[in-house]
């Protein structure tokens, strides 16, 4: 099982994991990449339960408490914040000691070489895998510098040992606008998502009244340089994925839209999982009627 980059919308990786399960597959090897790496190195630890409840529970203001801002021009996140946070819930290990094969990859931005993390500590390979760049300073580890396996590997088929006798599945969640879905109200369990509070909604509207819609359309809209930079990377890793998706002989492909969350928005949680868990009935069914 593959699980590619995509920040707050990897979290829809979980709910991918989630219906594979309900539907008696058996996970043999994961590999993944930046928010693939954490939630693959989360399930693979045999904590994915934990890590659920942790993340499902963070709203907009712990999401920003957890971020370590900070002016440095490597990245405006340190990045130690949260992963010290998360310790607390699941403690550290080592690759080599967890219950399936597990690998990810970073960036050894110096020498712009792919580093494949098979064994040492979960938390450091996690961290070197996901440090976004511009966003999250580069991780350190053994006297190198890394940044996320998504510039060079965002969908890292090549990890995995053995997919000849296999299904070989792979999640990406950095597709294409014709994959959106509509965000869905409520999960599985008909408990509805975490909504706006009435204070705010009131907020909104008063604000409105002085900042209408209207004024802001009448501004022609542009990208900032940093905006550009992000879209401009975007549509190369967009172009990318597809390459080496094409390359593989993939058995299953589960694709969501880069529309559907941005890359930190991670309050948004169990909405992501939700969409995970609708996208991979759908590729189930696919896989499964056409097997028959």
């Amino acid at each position: 099982m593959v699980l590619s980059s995509g920040g707050a919308r990897g979290l829809a990786h979980v709910g991918v994991i989630e219906e594979l399960e309900n539907r008696g597959y058996e996970i043999a090897e994961i590999a993944g990449c930046s928010a693939g790496a954490l939630v693959g190195g989360m399930y693979a630890a045999g904590k994915m339960s934990e890590f659920k409840d942790w993340i499902c529970n963070l709203d907009r203001l712990d999401v920003f408490s957890l971020m370590d801002f900070t002016f440095s021009s490597r990245g405006f996140i340190k990045g130690e914040k949260v992963y010290n946070a998360l310790k607390k819930v699941v403690k550290d290990c080592q690759i080599e000691d967890l219950s399936i094969p597990f690998s990810c990859n970073a960036v050894d931005y110096k020498s712009g070489e792919e580093v494949i993390f098979r064994e040492g500590s979960l938390y450091a390979a996690i961290r070197a895998s996901g440090s976004i760049p511009s966003v999250f300073q580069p991780a350190r580890h053994h006297r190198h510098e890394f940044i996320d396996g998504g510039v060079l590997n965002p969908v890292p088929i090549s990890l995995i040992s053995n997919h000849k006798n296999r299904l070989l599945i792979v999640v990406e969640v950095n597709g294409p606008d014709s994959h959106y879905i509509q965000p869905p109200k409520r999960d599985e369990e008909g408990n509805r998502f975490l909504t706006l509070p009435s204070w705010l909604k009131d907020y909104r509207i008063k604000m409105s009244s002085y900042f209408p819609e209207a004024e802001k359309e009448e501004k022609p809209s542009s990208l900032s340089s940093l905006n550009l930079i992000t879209r401009s990377f975007d549509l190369l890793q967009d172009r990318f994925c597809q390459l080496l998706i094409e390359k593989y002989p993939v058995d299953m492909m589960v694709r969501i839209s880069r529309k559907q969350a941005g890359t930190l928005e991670f309050h948004r949680a169990a909405e992501m999982i939700e969409i995970g868990r609708q996208k991979t009935k759908e590729a189930l069914d696919q896989l499964e009627n056409g097997s028959n």
